[in-house]
């Protein structure tokens, strides 16, 4: 399971939620998308950094601007 934090009206989030849906029917994996605003700890790490995509353990695997291609290749690392 991988977590993307994201908020509204992000577009960096949006292009980065659709290049994660586009990559997940190559290379599986799951995800789940967690708005940052809903929870203090979130927003205190994550502010300044959306969108990231970390793994279970917390490991930020891509961050800033996530691209269909940076993430193939992040996630064929794994």
């Amino acid at each position: 399971m991988l977590y993307f934090y994201t908020k509204p009206h992000c577009p960096l989030c949006d292009k980065a939620e659709l290049a994660l849906e586009m990559a997940a029917e190559e290379v599986p994996f799951t995800w789940e998308r967690r708005n940052i605003e809903s929870k203090d700890e979130w927003m205190e790490a994550y502010m300044l950094r959306i969108p990231v995509l970390t793994d279970e353990a917390g490991l930020v695997i891509e961050e800033g601007i996530i691209t269909y291609g940076g993430l193939k290749q992040a996630l064929a690392d794994s």
